[in-house]
């Protein structure tokens, strides 16, 4: 059990955490890297995916409002001091906290921003899931904010996904940056195109069986 106040963006915040919950004794460098990248604005939707004990959530809600702003984490603990961090800070009326595995209790699909420090200590199928998921829960020209201690496996997610990232290392820390543009598609040829001409091989061997037929 921890107790501290940090201040992000002119904004004083204090803060309760468990020993089980992710960085008990203190803002996360990471976090904070990330969080050094982001400018909230009052037209944004924030998702904080994996809010552990709420403070980027938290943050987003006393700049932007609590009613645009989401918070979401498989961890029981995580959420309940979440929801006390929230009322402590003045911003629990109109902020949603709920307990959602990945994105799986999330049904918006127009947040203009996902933030996550992801648990990259264990193998990537979570990591998988934020970033397949976010991708689908993000307004067109969204982002996706990502922050781990890796960089090769992320980045080549990220591109795969998104068709591409920014990627900037801060305090020894990766911090991802994936904007929602539309997929690209592969266009059919018309229907009355020329097929492509055969080589003289292939254009005897069609004639010999035209002439067989």
């Amino acid at each position: 059990m921890s107790d501290y106040t940090v201040e992000l963006k002119e904004k004083t915040l204090t803060l309760h955490t468990e020993g089980d919950v992710f960085s008990p004794t203190g803002l996360d460098r990471g976090t904070a890297a990330m969080l050094s990248l982001v400018t909230f604005s009052p037209e944004d939707k924030v998702l904080d995916l994996g809010c552990g004990c709420g403070i980027v959530g938290i943050l987003a809600a006393s700049l932007i409002g609590a009613d645009r702003v989401t918070l979401c984490d498989v961890s029981k603990t995580a959420l309940a001091c979440a929801r006390q961090n929230a009322a402590a800070n003045g911003v629990a009326d109109g902020l949603s906290i709920c307990h959602s595995d990945g994105l799986t209790a999330i049904t918006d699909c127009d947040y203009t921003m996902i933030l996550s420090n992801p648990p990259y200590h264990t193998d990537f199928s979570v990591a998988k899931g934020f970033i397949e998921d976010g991708w689908r829960h993000l307004a067109m020209g969204g982002r996706l904010y990502m922050v781990t201690k890796r960089k090769d496996w992320y980045k080549n997610k990220l591109i795969s996904v998104f068709g591409g990232v920014h990627i900037e290392e801060i305090d020894g820390y990766y911090v991802f940056t994936a904007e929602k543009r539309p997929r690209k598609t592969i266009k059919k040829a018309p229907a009355d195109s020329t097929p492509p001409k055969l080589s003289k091989k292939l254009a005897r061997k069609q004639a010999r069986r035209t002439r067989e037929q």
